[in-house]
Order: structure tokens, then sequence, then C-alpha cells
């Protein structure tokens, strides 16, 4: 009986974080709209760039490529003989697809120990320290977002070794990202002026 109780509790409690998880937006073509959707994001996303120097849509586009805005993204299960499950390519997981051992030394550097990977801050808040640090690292303009999303995808040794060279398909998605972040800045310089201003005053335009 002991168990059965446990197990209802479990299942229930399961379903309310479910039922809390942000959806991801529905237009996630439009950083505009993404932002009037979620208006807790555009506040996580500015503190972002006022912490790491790190422009908007950077770091966003390199999300939507990552996840599509998916809080509990991961990489598919890999099965022997198609039908016996042996686990994921990685550890990769939350809205930044971020690794258990770079989660772990993220949270060492800034401190942030209670940070979790399927909260929309504290992904975006981690790929701010990580582009601050490809920045640093290899050179990288904090704008470009074609070289920092190698660097995201490769590592920073990786991409100091140039080991994207030989992954044609890795640089055309690079190319995707960067011309998603050139659109999500064009569309934020558009429209931020409503969110620096709040919700209060835009009920008077």
């Amino acid at each position: 009986m002991k168990k059965i109780k446990k197990t209802l509790l479990f299942l229930s409690l399961a379903s309310v974080l479910t039922g809390c998880a942000t959806a991801p937006p529905k237009n996630s073509s439009n950083l505009c709209e993404i932002f009037r959707e979620h208006g807790d994001w555009y506040d996580a996303a500015s503190d972002m760039r006022d912490k790491w120097d790190v422009p908007i849509h950077v770091p966003m586009a390199m999300m939507y490529q990552e996840s599509s805005f998916k809080h509990n993204a991961q990489p598919p299960m890999e099965y022997w003989f198609g039908f016996i499950p042996v686990g994921r390519a990685s550890t990769a997981y939350g809205y930044a697809q971020v690794k258990d051992e770079t989660w772990e030394d993220y949270g060492r550097e800034t401190g942030s120990y209670f940070a979790a990977r399927s909260n929309f801050g504290d992904a975006l808040d981690f790929m701010g320290w990580y582009i601050n640090k490809s920045s640093k690292i290899n050179k990288v303009a904090k704008s470009d977002a074609y070289a920092q999303y190698l660097n995201y995808h490769e590592g920073w040794g990786g991409y100091k070794r140039g080991t994207y060279y030989k992954k044609r398909w890795l640089m055309e998605t690079a190319r995707k990202v960067q011309q998603r972040a050139a659109l999500y800045q064009k569309q934020l310089q558009s429209c931020e002026d409503e969110f620096k201003r709040g919700w209060f005053f835009g009920l008077f335009d």
C-alpha cells in the first residue's frame, strides 16, 4: 500500500512539474514575438547582455538551433539491433543542450550551483558565459554568430584545432545560425523599446 501511495505521489508531482513547464514559442522565427509571448525571457536576455556583454540575438539564434526552445530537449535514444535501448549519444540537456561536465564547470566558475538547464534564464546565462570565454580564449567576436556556434559545438580546443573544417554539415549549420542571428538582430531593433518600457506603459499605446 505504501508503494502505491509513493507511486501516486511521484506521478502527481511529475504532472504538476510538467504542467508548469514553459512551452516553446508559437512563432520562433520572430524574436519580437518570442519576447511578447514570454515577457520574462526578454528580462533574462537583457540581464545576460548586461552581465556578459553579449548581444541578445547571438545566443538566442544558437539556442534555437540547439533545442528549438524546448526546456527538456535531449539527443535521441540509441538502440542496439533497432530495439534495445543503450542510452543517449551524450548527456546534453535542456534549452542550451549542455553536457554534464560543461554545466559543472559553469557552476564552479560562476557559483551558479543551483542553476538548472531546463530553466531559460539559467541556460541563457550559461550561453553568455560560454560566448564570453570563446571570445577570450579564441579571440572570437561576441557578435560573430558563425564562429561562436563553431566554438560552442566543437569546444574551445576543437575550434582552435580547426576540427570543423572536416565537417561540412557543421559549417552549413553555423551559417544558418549566423543568418538567424542577423534576422533576430534586425527584428529586435524594431521592437525592443516596448520591452524596455515594460507592460504597464504598453497599456497606453
